[in-house]
């Protein structure tokens, strides 16, 4: 879980979940929506990859990115335990 929450405590990598948000994008796409060099993308887009935030197929010689919702999913679980119990009236 902390390198979960080591990726998600960089708002570049936070921006490139939202923008995978939209669909499944290759290496160089993400990268071209950012004004930061590629090899700074990959560093980023490693670091989410071993949080298991996202999943990376190679497609010949791309690399395509997608998120990764059952780690999200199991995220939203554990942080919702620690939501306070509703009173019944």
């Amino acid at each position: 879980m902390n390198a979960l929450f080591k990726a998600l405590n960089d708002p570049t990598r936070r921006e490139i979940l939202e923008i995978l948000k939209e669909g499944d994008l290759t290496a160089g796409e993400i990268a071209d929506r950012f004004d930061i060099s590629k090899p700074s993308i990959s560093h980023h887009l490693d670091l989410l990859k071993q949080a298991e935030l996202v999943v990376a197929i190679k497609e010949g010689q791309y690399i395509t990115y997608s998120i990764n919702t059952t780690v999200m999913d199991e995220m939203l679980t554990w942080l919702m335990q620690f939501s306070p119990k509703k009173k019944k009236s």
